[in-house]
């Protein structure tokens, strides 16, 4: 079915509107102009009938044998002055004593409306059909000196012609009601014009459409998108936008410094300049920022539009690729540990020192066997696994004394718990405590996993120097670190980062013989935090 054009619709409205109110108005005020035309021709006739009917001249001229003669010629002489159709005079029996016809002088008046004059003397105005058609009359009553009724005056106008005034009136306001459709039909034109001009030539239904497709867009991408008008005031906000700022729909309306007191946005829209990969905190997410003006047809900004997307899924994303990597590394360095010893007991069984080499052999053995228990038997997380073998033999390249606590015992993790989450806090855990321990002389990490009861907790203690008392309290800020070199202070940020994600809690101290000790406590049932399950 074809869509009918805006403008059509406007026409259409607008001229039919126009044709009805000026329809109505017109047979309104032809209805009261005709019975204010009636009432005025009505108040005439009667004003004249009741002159005549005090003028002395008739009222003498009654006495008379012969009243037509003088009555006559001064009726017919009024009645040429005030253009009415008749102006009849008659005697208490009705006989006409005056008339336009003189052959009807000296009959009997018609149309049966004189008795309230000749019975009661009233003066009145009335309708009635008489030897002329249909007319509106004046009727007065001719008192003589005595008081006595004598005679009546009627004075009359045709209906017709009265409805010919009434017709020319309504010709005068048609002329107007035309030229109001037309000035309205013109008014209609343009304003169609306007409204698509405003709406780009778009018709409603195209307007809808870009409108749900617009929505369905803006809720597709996962860049956080928000717009501006030229009063900075928010007038849209993107789910991603909301769900990556914290904030809610009723954000918009607001100025735009009221949700984001650092925002750069009226530097846009003051300079017209496009600001891309502009790197910023916001809401304690570091995002990367576009914004660009929107411009008019005149070429004004009228407002900005700003995309930002969160860098730090990307961060985690390149830290966890990191971690792999480093995994790989840790078990390339424990290859190379384990080839080195067997060159060693290769060359021993050469120089036939098979003592020196069974020696060998079971004190390798000696020093795996609860390691290996351990970390085959009770951890049975495959993923962990490959995280403290690769450990093992990084610690073992430094001769760091390397130990899982043989109470440790962890089944395979919940589908709650990320992978790649728990990838970043134990890599990042172990690493600090391996750093910690490279300048001791006896250099030990201990690590622990349960996940008996509702919580998996993870615990790393080294032999280290610890952290003092005034570094505590900025051990998981972003960039602050005890050690030297540009590329640090980023592991215990990322790694309280990571716990408060999967709603858990971590907690730090000092032992009493020296070295720190990390605990994490993780709610098997959270796997997001504030998702419960």
């Amino acid at each position: 079915m074809k869509k009918i054009s805006l403008k059509t619709k406007i026409l259409v409205l607008i001229i039919g509107l126009i044709v009805i109110i000026t329809i109505l108005l017109t047979a309104i005020n032809a209805y009261f102009e005709s019975q204010d035309i009636e009432e005025q021709i009505g108040q005439q006739a009667l004003h004249v009938a009741t002159t005549i009917s005090v003028m002395p001249s008739i009222i003498e001229a009654y006495e008379l044998e012969n009243p037509a003669e003088v009555i006559q010629p001064i009726v017919e002489g009024i009645r040429g002055l005030i253009g009415a159709e008749f102006i009849v005079l008659g005697n208490k029996d009705s006989i006409r004593y005056a008339h336009p016809d003189v052959n009807k002088i000296g009959k009997k008046m018609v149309g049966g409306d004189n008795d309230r004059a000749l019975l009661h003397g009233e003066y009145y105005t009335s309708k009635a059909v008489g030897s002329l058609g249909p007319s509106l009359r004046g009727k007065a009553p001719i008192f003589n000196d005595k008081g006595e009724v004598v005679g009546i005056v009627s004075v009359g106008f045709m209906v017709e012609d009265i409805k010919t005034i009434i017709y020319n009136r309504l010709l005068k306001i048609s002329g107007a009601s035309l030229v109001v459709l037309v000035v309205g039909s013109i008014g209609g034109i343009l304003l169609a014009r306007n409204i698509r001009k405003d709406t780009f030539g778009l018709e409603p239904h195209q307007i809808a459409s870009l409108f749900r497709d617009r929505n369905a867009i803006l809720l597709s991408i996962k860049e956080g998108i928000i717009a501006i008008d030229h009063q900075g005031i928010i007038t849209m906000m993107n789910e991603s936008a909301q769900k990556i700022l914290g904030l809610s729909k009723y954000n918009v309306n607001k100025k735009v410094e009221e949700v984001f007191p650092n925002t750069k946005m009226y530097h846009v829209l003051n300079s017209g300049d496009t600001m891309k990969d502009d790197e910023m905190f916001l809401n304690n997410r570091q995002v990367i920022v576009n914004r660009t003006p929107i411009v008019n047809e005149e070429g004004n900004v009228v407002g900005v539009v700003a995309s930002f997307r969160d860098k730090t899924e990307i961060n985690e994303m390149l830290n966890t690729l990191k971690e792999v990597r480093q995994y790989s590394e840790d078990l390339r360095a424990q290859t190379h540990e384990y080839t080195n010893k067997l060159y060693v007991l290769s060359g021993l069984l050469q120089l036939g020192h098979y003592d020196e080499a069974i020696e060998l052999i079971q004190a390798e053995s000696k020093m795996n066997v609860v390691q290996n228990k351990v970390l085959l038997e009770q951890i049975k997380e495959r993923t962990v696994q490959a995280i403290l073998l690769g450990k093992i033999g990084k610690s073992s390249e430094k001769k760091i004394d390397f130990k899982i606590d043989r109470n440790s015992h962890l089944e395979k993790l919940p589908k709650q718990v990320d992978l790649p989450k728990l990838i970043t806090i134990l890599g990042n855990l172990i690493d600090n405590a391996l750093e910690a321990v490279e300048h001791q002389e006896d250099k030990q990490v201990i690590f622990f996993v349960t996940d008996v009861g509702g919580d998996i907790v993870i615990e790393v203690s080294d032999n280290g120097e610890g952290i003092s008392d005034d570094r505590i309290t900025r051990i998981f800020e972003k960039g602050y670190s005890t050690k030297q070199g540009n590329d640090r202070g980023f592991g215990l940020t990322l790694v309280k980062e990571t716990v408060d994600e999967l709603g858990g809690q971590i907690e730090f101290h000092n032992q009493p013989s020296g070295g720190a000790v990390f605990t994490i406590f993780l709610t098997k049932n959270i796997g997001k935090k504030g998702d419960s399950k």
